[in-house]
């Protein structure tokens, strides 16, 4: 089967997005209205929405949008405003310092008794749980590891060489067939959802936007580059542990083994990536560049700020019986 490569235009969700779908069918370099920016929530759906438009215009582009819009000079300028926004509600929520170390000691340091969506689901989550975790997960893993190939061109030596091989065991080791963006494709289809890219990107609230934003943000920047290798580092480190354990809620519901293959390749690959990332691209771009200690930090504490927020909404709505989408599955 055949997928789209670009992405349909969604529907709006508030004045700001509704600027920047007006923008795109519009006359290139027009000024955009800057109504609803300041007194919107830079972390809720509306900028969130806009953000996420603006980004695509650099990964597959937009169904009906024109490719040369990417660099209209407009568009940058109205994104820079929701990005600086967008950067220092981050930058607000999360308490800094530059002690790489100890975050990374925080991050290894599991838990016995878990509270977080994967053990929820490992535990006693149920099937229309797990296909609802799938779709908001759809908005990253169907461009999964694009947005950080952005930081190679931006690192030397050992960080660089580490952070490619990394890379290329994301893109599948030279194998169409396993590039991890075709397995969850694979396995949107055979929980039944569609696979085409970002088909599910009405449905998906805020909360999982943001956090592919800050990958792109971080990855577009250069002056970002510690952020992008930070956040890189800290989902490689704890994206074994938890696949795990949906591949044990996979296993429990009797899920399919398309779905379960998706997990067990990332337990098996991110085992081998954590120690990569830690020692190899971290501790080689610090050699190099001491001073962004601070921004790597920044970027672990950014990724665990977010992905709190999106397990807290996830586990909130799933514990009161109800959808954590914008519109249900059914």
């Amino acid at each position: 089967m055949t997928l789209e490569l670009s992405a349909a235009l969604p529907n709006a969700r508030g004045p700001v997005s509704d600027t920047v779908l007006a923008a795109f069918a519009g006359p290139a370099d027009a000024p955009l209205s800057a109504a609803g920016v300041a007194d919107a929530d830079p972390l809720g759906d509306d900028v969130q929405l806009a953000l996420h438009l603006c980004y695509e215009l650099h990964y597959r582009g937009l169904a009906g949008v024109p490719e040369d819009r990417e660099w209209d000079a407009s568009l940058l300028a109205w994104r820079a405003v929701l990005e600086a926004r967008f950067l220092d509600a981050l930058r607000a929520a999360v308490p800094g310092g530059d002690d790489v170390e100890q975050e990374f000691t925080g991050l290894l340091s599991e838990p016995v008794d878990g509270t977080g969506v994967s053990h929820f689901l490992r535990d006693e989550g149920q099937w229309w749980q797990l296909r609802e975790m799938f779709a908001h997960r759809s908005i990253y893993h169907l461009k999964e590891a694009d947005p950080h190939a952005w930081v190679i061109p931006r690192l030397h030596g050992r960080a660089k060489a580490a952070l490619v091989a990394v890379e290329f065991d994301e893109f599948g080791g030279g194998r169409a067939e396993r590039v991890h963006a075709q397995l969850f494709a694979d396995l949107l289809r055979a929980a039944g959802l569609p696979a085409d890219y970002l088909a599910l990107l009405d449905r998906v609230p805020a909360p999982m936007l943001a956090i592919v934003n800050m990958m792109s943000l971080f990855g577009l920047h250069r002056r970002l580059r510690g952020a992008l290798v930070g956040h890189f580092a800290a989902a490689e480190i704890t994206t074994a542990p938890s696949a795990q354990r949906l591949d044990q809620a996979l296993e429990r519901l009797g899920g399919p083994a398309e779905c379960r293959f998706f997990y067990t390749e990332h337990v098996e690959a991110d085992a081998v990536h954590e120690q990569v990332m830690r020692t190899d691209v971290v501790g080689g771009l610090l050699s190099e560049e001491p001073e962004l200690a601070a921004d790597v930090v920044f970027g672990i504490q950014a990724t665990g700020y977010l992905e709190g927020r999106l397990e807290e909404h996830l586990l909130g709505a799933w514990r009161s019986g109800k959808t954590s989408l914008r519109q249900s599955l059914d």
